[in-house]
C-alpha cells in the first residue's frame, strides 16, 4: 500500500496575503474605461432607469385609477 500523507493547508494569513497579491496583478491587466466614457455610460444608464421610473409610475397611477372606478370610497 501506498502511504497517504496529508499535506498541509498554509494557514489563513498566508493564503489572505496570496489571494491579494494575486487579486493585485489581475487589476493591473484590466483596461480601465477613460472618464468621458464612464460619463457617457453613467447618463446612458440615468436616462434608461429615468424612463421606465416613468412607465412604472404611469402604470401605478393608471391601475389606482381604474380602481378607484371600480370600488369608490364608501
Amino acid at each position: 500500500m501506498a502511504s497517504t500523507q496529508k499535506t498541509k493547508k498554509p494557514n489563513i494569513f498566508t493564503r489572505l496575503g496570496r489571494f491579494f497579491v494575486k487579486s493585485w496583478s489581475e487589476l493591473k491587466k484590466v483596461s480601465w474605461p477613460d472618464f468621458k466614457t464612464v460619463c457617457k455610460n453613467t447618463g446612458i444608464v440615468l436616462l434608461v432607469v429615468l424612463f421606465f421610473l416613468l412607465i412604472i409610475l404611469g402604470a401605478d397611477q393608471l391601475f389606482a385609477l381604474i380602481l378607484r372606478l371600480i370600488a369608490p370610497q364608501v
